[in-house]
């Protein structure tokens, strides 16, 4: 378990709530963060059923679920749904998730759609509460084709989803990135395989371009901070993957996980 203030001030908190452990997601570990102003907060990608539980008993160490103003979807895979209608039950802050998952999400059990807010293709602006602000920005493809993003202007720190995300060893515990090249066996084979294309990684390199980024926060796997949110950068920008190497009959000119 994970619970790690990735940046944090007098009236301001970007923190890792809780990192799974395998097994509590079929292996798959998972990030669930929380983004602070005050006494209002936003929850980024909550995470299936399994790790609700966990992920409850870490936000309660720094508000009540009644303080949530916003919980953001980055993409509609259920390891990030799945526990979305307890959420629903404990809090009464809008869900924002891209307008085109929003025809999908009932098949999650979800009978109320009220309070789903569709995300634009082009984004939008948040003010979770007065002075609280931040930016959900389209990753479209990277994997999913609703992917995105949210930027928090004050930490400096970009939550992308699968983007960046690492399968590791069991036995390996990071929190962060410091050497990219030490970190990219474990990146490599799955962003090959699972990010659409190159074209999709250009688009949404030049939508970021103009941020300052400390810190790159993905739902998989520890965080990119220092040389490595820039080595990162650089390693995506020239990658083949998804369909610029797929082939006839379900080959791929490499080896894909």
């Amino acid at each position: 378990m994970r619970n790690i203030r990735l940046f944090d001030t007098d009236n301001h908190r970007f923190i890792l709530l809780n990192e799974s452990e395998p097994g509590e997601e079929e292996g798959v570990r998972s990030n669930q963060y929380l983004v602070m102003q005050d006494n209002a907060g936003v929850l980024l990608d909550p995470g299936g059923f399994g790790v609700m539980p966990r992920v409850l008993a870490e936000l309660l160490r720094y508000l009540n679920p009644d303080q949530l103003r916003g919980i953001i979807l980055s993409h509609q895979d259920p390891d990030i749904v799945g526990g979305i209608s307890t959420w629903l039950e404990l809090s009464g802050c809008p869900v924002y998730v891209s307008r085109i998952w929003m025809r999908f999400l009932p098949h999650y059990g979800l009978k109320d759609m009220s309070r789903f807010v569709g995300v634009p293709d082009e984004g939008m602006d948040l003010e979770p509460s007065p002075g609280f602000k931040l930016k959900i920005i389209p990753a479209h493809f990277l994997h999913s084709e609703g992917q995105v993003n949210t930027y928090d202007p004050v930490s400096k720190i970009l939550f992308t989803g699968d983007i960046g995300a690492a399968m590791m060893p069991l036995d390996k515990d990071d929190a962060f990135v410091d050497d990219f090249n030490l970190h990219l066996p474990f990146i490599e084979k799955f962003h090959r395989r699972y990010m659409c294309s190159n074209k999709a990684i250009v688009c949404w390199l030049d939508t970021i371009a103009g941020l300052d980024i400390n810190m790159i926060a993905p739902q998989h796997g520890p965080v990119y901070r220092g040389s490595a949110v820039t080595d990162f950068l650089a390693w995506l920008k020239d990658l083949q993957c998804g369909i610029d190497l797929m082939q006839s009959g379900g080959r791929f000119h490499t080896q894909l996980l």
